[in-house]
């Protein structure tokens, strides 16, 4: 199981899971729902207590993902697999431009 923190600027937005069995589980922390309810990360994610659960990464994150000669970088110099995608987001969009931030959580901070 891998796991990341989601920021929104400097909040705490929520947590992105990929299981061991190869499904995505997103969840907004209760802290974050409770104090900004209308600051979603994208129009398909509303904020909710509720977990966010697909088979496939979310567009949302998927979209995070470098590509072009960025992505040829970071794929050679980190060894990385291009069809891993939870692995290219906690390798590559830990300062990404905009507002979000995906923060890999090793097992200990769980």
């Amino acid at each position: 199981m891998r796991k990341a923190e989601i920021y929104y600027k400097t909040d705490l937005a929520g947590h992105l899971t990929e299981t061991d069995d190869g499904e995505y589980l997103f969840a907004y922390t209760e802290d974050y729902a409770k104090h900004h309810p209308d600051q979603f990360l994208t129009f398909t994610m509303p904020v909710h207590t509720y977990t966010y659960k697909d088979k496939r990464l979310f567009p949302f994150f998927e979209g995070l993902i470098p590509e072009g000669w960025l992505l040829e970088i970071a794929l050679k110099n980190w060894k990385l697999n291009p069809n891993d995608r939870m692995g290219l987001l906690l390798a590559c969009c830990q300062n990404c431009i905009g507002a979000v931030s995906v923060i890999p959580m090793n097992h200990e901070n769980e």
